[in-house]
């Protein structure tokens, strides 16, 4: 009887440290949970997705590029690969990374053309491209979608630069996008990390969406033609092809983006100094090009707190009125030897161009862009293209329309 009496009470010194464990357990659980909370409480702010096809080697240093500054603010910020196609190096090499999710875009449909010679390869990019914004908004649910490629390298302050942009959009309707490019961003023409700007035309090369903006968009999507990386269609073409390529990209393009019904008088936000560099360089044709254009792009170097900066002058009231004044202090000058006139003045220059043919002589005197697609050259603001000279002067080349959009006097 003795020995069964003691049992119990072996048993009550057990439950001892039994009962120490099970709070224990339930206060980790509630840490978890309340962890979870939080998480949930704030969701991101905007997928990353790197478009990727067929370069595995360039998708590895880019991904490398995203990881060095992403991981700081992955909550924020979840990293997305969107293959086109069944590469299977791409596909290892996406799969062997698990800080991010791998999408995968098979498609067996057979491409039909609707003009003669349209190569197919534009209809799948353009697929590819809807079906992974489609995924990343509708599926995934995010409410702002963050586009990459698999050549591109990031800034110090690329994500910061980005949420600065998502608080702007939120706040004004009339930004259709924001873009981490500048087209004339090569090292001699740029100086102000600091500095953005608004902008008739879509810079595009690491650029961000509302999906607001996709609810309009993806209906209206066109078979081909959708924002295309150019060194996509020189690595294929070739430099001599370029210009007839770069023409019919910016014409079905604008044909989809520029349109007024979906265009709606909307602007795009760039900086001045890149966010993002392009270092996809293919074949000895492509060399060229991307040595006089892509090679030269500064990447910003320079940690920028966005967060502490006040950016309602990019506002839709604030910045006609903003930049105007910018042009407007600016020393006229014309005539010939604009280069040499430009500088030996100590500020600002502005300079009048009265149509295409002129803008293009005096931008290739320069050597920034000439191109310029449906009325809008590269980077422009109401015709206005500015870029810097000498370190810190700007050069604004002003268009004739410009004079009254801005209130500029004619000189």
């Amino acid at each position: 009887m003795a020995a069964r009496r003691r049992i119990p009470c072996d048993l009550r010194f057990l439950l001892i440290p039994a009962a120490f464990m099970f709070i224990y357990i339930q206060m980790r659980l509630f840490e978890t949970q309340s962890q979870d909370v939080d998480r949930l409480g704030s969701p991101p702010l905007a997928a990353v997705v790197i478009m990727a096809c067929s370069r595995a080697d360039y998708l590895q240093r880019t991904v490398q590029s995203v990881f060095k500054y992403q991981s700081l603010v992955a909550s924020k910020y979840p990293l997305f690969i969107s293959q086109d196609g069944s590469n299977q190096a791409v596909k290892t090499k996406s799969l062997s990374f698990n800080q991010l999710t791998y999408m995968q875009h098979l498609d067996f449909e057979p491409v039909i053309t609707e003009r003669p010679g349209e190569l197919i390869a534009y209809y799948k990019i353009a697929r590819h491209y809807k079906w992974a914004l489609d995924q990343l908004f509708y599926k995934h649910k995010f409410s702002r979608v963050i586009i990459l490629e698999d050549d591109m390298e990031i800034a110090p302050d690329f994500f910061d630069y980005f949420e600065a942009a998502a608080s702007l959009m939120d706040r004004d309707e009339t930004i259709m996008a924001a873009s981490s490019w500048n087209d004339n961003g090569q090292k001699q023409f740029v100086h102000d990390p600091y500095a953005l700007y608004r902008s008739d035309f879509f810079p595009g090369l690491g650029w961000m969406l509302k999906r607001s903006t996709w609810d309009e968009l993806s209906p209206k999507w066109p078979k081909a033609y959708p924002y295309i990386r150019l060194s996509i269609s020189m690595a294929i073409y070739g430099l001599i092809a370029f210009k007839t390529f770069l023409n019919n990209i910016y014409t079905y393009w604008d044909d989809w983006l520029r349109l007024k019904e979906n265009h709606k008088g909307r602007q795009f936000i760039r900086p001045e100094v890149c966010r993002t560099y392009n270092f996809g360089e293919h074949g000895s044709s492509l060399g060229q090009f991307f040595s006089q254009y892509l090679e030269p792009i500064k990447l910003n170097d320079v940690k920028v707190e966005w967060n502490a900066m006040d950016l309602g002058y990019l506002t839709e009231g604030n910045y006609t009125e903003y930049f105007s004044g910018l042009v407007r202090q600016a020393q006229p000058i014309q005539g010939s030897d604009l280069v040499l006139k430009a500088q030996n003045i100590k500020g600002d220059v502005r300079i009048r161009y009265k149509d295409q043919a002129e803008f293009e002589s005096i931008a290739g005197e320069f050597g920034i862009f000439e191109e310029w697609k449906d009325g809008v050259p590269r980077t422009a603001y109401k015709g206005i293209v500015v870029f810097r000279i000498q370190t810190t002067r700007r050069v604004f080349l002003v268009g004739s329309d410009s004079v009254m959009q801005l209130g500029i006097r004619k000189s």
